[in-house]
C-alpha cells in the first residue's frame, strides 16, 4: 500500500484535461507521503490514451479494459474501478471533481465501506497524514478535513485546485492492459446531452478578461474586448452581465457558471462576491480594475487599480499595442 491511484477520464479515448489536474494532485501527494503514482483508463480496448498518459512522470498506466467499457455508465465504471483498487491495494485514489467522478466514485467507495473527500481546493501533509481543505458554504468558510481509519482514501480535487500544465513529464511509464469483470449494467445509455455550442470553453483560456456591473452598459463591453483582443485573451463576466443578456450564459463566471484558473484574470468592474470569487480564485495572477478601494476583490488580487475603468482600460489598450508594435 505505497501507491497513489488517478483516475483518468475520457470520451472516446479524448483526455478530458483535467485529469492532468489530478496526476498533478497526484505527483504533488506522492512526492510530500513517499508514494509512488499510477494513472487508471477504463476502456473497451487498447486505449490510444494510454501512451499519452505514460508520458508523465508515473509509475505504470493502468488500462482497465472490458467491452462493457464503450462508454461511461456508473455501474461498469465502478466494478472495473474496484477491480483494480482491489488489486492495486492503493494509499490514495486521487480523482478531479467531474459530474462523472461525482457519479460513480462514492459508489465505489461504499463498496470499500469508505467516504469520498470531494471538492478540495488544496490540501497539506502533517505527520505523514494528508489535511485536505474544503469551501463550505458556498465558499464563504474553508473547512480542513482529516481521513481516520484504513485506506484506500478517496479525494476529489475541485478544477483548478492544480494545473494540469504542472504535470510532470518523465519518460515512459509501463503500460498495463487488465482485463476487469463487470456485471450487469442497469442502465440504458442514451446519446449524451448536447448543450448549445459554448462560443468558448474558458477553462482553456491561458488569459481572461471579465466584466462585472462597473461596464454599465451592453455598449461597453466592446472597449473590454479592445483589451481582450491585444492580448489574446478571452471575455467573460461574472452573473449580473450574463442575467441581463449583455453576454451569453457560457461567458459566465462563478458558482453557477465555469470554474477557471487562467494564468491571468483581469477583472473589470467587479466587485468580488463570493459566488465569483469561488469561479477563478485559483487564477495565476488576478488583476482587478474598480473605483471602489473597499471592494471584495481587491482582498485576493495581486494587482489593482483603483479608478474609473473606462480612463484606465483604453491607456492599457493603447500601452500594450505600444509594447507589441
Amino acid at each position: 500500500m505505497n501507491n497513489i491511484l488517478v483516475f483518468i477520464e475520457h470520451k472516446d479515448c479524448v483526455l478530458n484535461k483535467t485529469s492532468l489536474e489530478a496526476i498533478a494532485a497526484g505527483q504533488s501527494i506522492g512526492a510530500d507521503l513517499g508514494l509512488t503514482v499510477s494513472a487508471v483508463i477504463p476502456c473497451d480496448k487498447d486505449c490510444a490514451l494510454a501512451n499519452e498518459i505514460s508520458q508523465y512522470d508515473i509509475e505504470k498506466v493502468i488500462v482497465a479494459k472490458n467491452e462493457k467499457l464503450n462508454m461511461y455508465t456508473p455501474d461498469g465504471y465502478a466494478d472495473a474501478f474496484e477491480s483494480v483498487i482491489r488489486s492495486e491495494n492503493p494509499q490514495f485514489v486521487v480523482m478531479a471533481h467531474t459530474y462523472q467522478v461525482r457519479d460513480f466514485a462514492p459508489k465505489v467507495a461504499a463498496r470499500f465501506e469508505r467516504e469520498v473527500v470531494g471538492d478540495c481546493i488544496r490540501y497539506r501533509a502533517e505527520n505523514g497524514k494528508l489535511v485536505l481543505t474544503r469551501r463550505i458554504f458556498l465558499g464563504k468558510l474553508d473547512a480542513d478535513v482529516t481521513i481516520g481509519g484504513d485506506a484506500p482514501y478517496f479525494v476529489t480535487f475541485q478544477s483548478g485546485a492544480f494545473r494540469g500544465d504542472n504535470a510532470r513529464k518523465g519518460g515512459s511509464a509501463a503500460v498495463e492492459n487488465v482485463e476487469v469483470e463487470v456485471g450487469e449494467i442497469r442502465m440504458k445509455a442514451e446519446a449524451p446531452f448536447q448543450e448549445a455550442k459554448a462560443a468558448v470553453d474558458l477553462t482553456k483560456s491561458e488569459i481572461i478578461v471579465a466584466v462585472g456591473r462597473g461596464i454599465k452598459s451592453q455598449e461597453n463591453i466592446a472597449m473590454a474586448e479592445q483589451l481582450a483582443e491585444v492580448l489574446g485573451a478571452d471575455i467573460a463576466a461574472s452573473r449580473p452581465i450574463c442575467d441581463n443578456e449583455w453576454l451569453s450564459i457560457d461567458r459566465q463566471i462563478g458558482s453557477s457558471g465555469q470554474t477557471v484558473a487562467p494564468k491571468v484574470y483581469i477583472a473589470l468592474g467587479i466587485s468580488g462576491a463570493i459566488q465569483h470569487i469561488v469561479g477563478m480564485k485559483n487564477s495565476g495572477t488576478i488583476i482587478a480594475i474598480n473605483k471602489d478601494s473597499e471592494a471584495p476583490i481587491f482582498d485576493i488580487a495581486d494587482y489593482g487599480i483603483v479608478g474609473d475603468l473606462f480612463e484606465a482600460v483604453p491607456v492599457l489598450v493603447e500601452e500594450i499595442k505600444k509594447a507589441k508594435a
